[in-house]
């Protein structure tokens, strides 16, 4: 009913940047919050960034001032600006959609991508 696909991962040097992309599709009828979430090896997910429908952002404290979350709902795009990336922020990322479907807009679900690698190291 909704995908979700990550992209704009990859290998950046400790100071670098990098812009993560998750593009949603399929029968959505309204959105709730929207997050970035990350993954590290022998870690608990944790989220990283949160934009909910009304406009308010949410970050963990270690990315406070480096990370900015966004979206384009003209292309349907959820955004993760990463600056000043740390190797200590080297995890799997993975876009998360809260929504209701046009299949069942009484019930809210969550839906996730496949995750996205991001590894920071020189």
């Amino acid at each position: 009913q909704v995908q979700l696909v990550e992209s704009g991962g990859g290998l950046v040097q400790p100071g670098g940047s990098l812009r993560l992309s998750c593009d949603y599709s399929g029968s959505i009828f309204s959105i709730s919050d929207m997050g970035w979430y990350r993954q590290a090896p022998g870690k608990q997910r944790e989220l990283v960034a949160s934009l909910a429908n009304g406009g308010s952002t949410k970050y963990v404290d270690s990315v406070k001032g480096r990370f900015t979350i966004s979206k384009d709902n003209a292309k349907d795009t959820v955004y993760l600006q990463m600056n000043s990336l740390k190797p200590e922020d080297t995890a799997v990322y993975y876009c998360k959609i809260r929504c209701k479907t046009w299949k069942d807009p009484a019930d809210e679900n969550d839906y996730w991508g496949q995750g996205t690698q991001v590894t920071v190291s020189s």
